[in-house]
């Protein structure tokens, strides 16, 4: 296997699959993907602490935003996302 083809797996494995998701209370947009009925990977492309007020008021309150799990309300639109079809399957 080559250095392009080692590359390629590498973003695969880190991207593949991810789509925009956005929470139905803020408007702030994610990247996630299923991996499982359990197991869902989201990748913040803005920071959290300032684009989610969920995130923003914990941080308020001296919690670190990397202490986080993640906002209940967007974990509630990327599941709506997934009754609705938006993640593929392999």
């Amino acid at each position: 296997m080559g250095r392009a083809e080692t590359l390629a797996d590498r973003r695969e494995f880190l991207t593949g699959g991810l789509v925009p998701v956005a929470c139905r209370s803020c408007a702030t947009t994610v990247l996630a993907k299923k991996n499982s009925p359990q197991h869902t990977s989201i990748q913040w492309t803005t920071d959290a602490a300032t684009s989610c007020p969920v995130f923003a008021e914990k941080v308020a309150e001296g919690v670190h935003p990397a202490l986080l799990d993640t906002c209940e309300k967007l974990r509630e639109s990327i599941a709506e996302a997934a009754r609705e079809g938006t993640f593929a399957h392999d």
